[in-house]
């Protein structure tokens, strides 16, 4: 009997992730150009990581999935921490940083409870 697999591209909890990872990209590029190399480009890779994990683990079975879920789950919280940086640094406004804050928390809610009921 073969494992069943999951079609990324269906699941709710890829699709918030690659908002997430689209709208960082939209505000990362208003950064100071000193950054390009430090907390942008951490940032971006911390998103892409969230959406590309998932995808990379969906083509696994359930008990590796969940640690690729984990991996993602991972570079939300280090992303969340990262915009409080970017805020303190005034590189985003309280607006951003709460619109993005709320995407992010959803993501993790959503990816745990999927987690759970693999």
């Amino acid at each position: 009997m073969s494992a069943k697999r999951h079609n990324y591209k269906n699941l709710k909890i890829w699709k918030l992730a690659l908002e997430i990872a689209n709208d960082l990209s939209d505000i990362i590029v208003n950064f100071p150009k000193h950054e390009v190399y430090g907390l942008s480009s951490q940032m971006s890779r911390c998103s892409i990581s969230m959406v590309s994990n998932m995808a990379e683990g969906s083509s696994r079975t359930d008990k590796s999935f969940k640690h690729f879920l984990d991996i993602s789950l991972g570079s939300s919280f280090e992303l969340g921490t990262q915009l409080l940086i970017a805020k303190h640094r005034n590189y985003i406004n309280q607006n951003e940083l709460e619109k993005i804050e709320m995407k992010i928390e959803e993501f993790q809610k959503m990816t745990m409870s999927f987690q759970n009921n693999l």
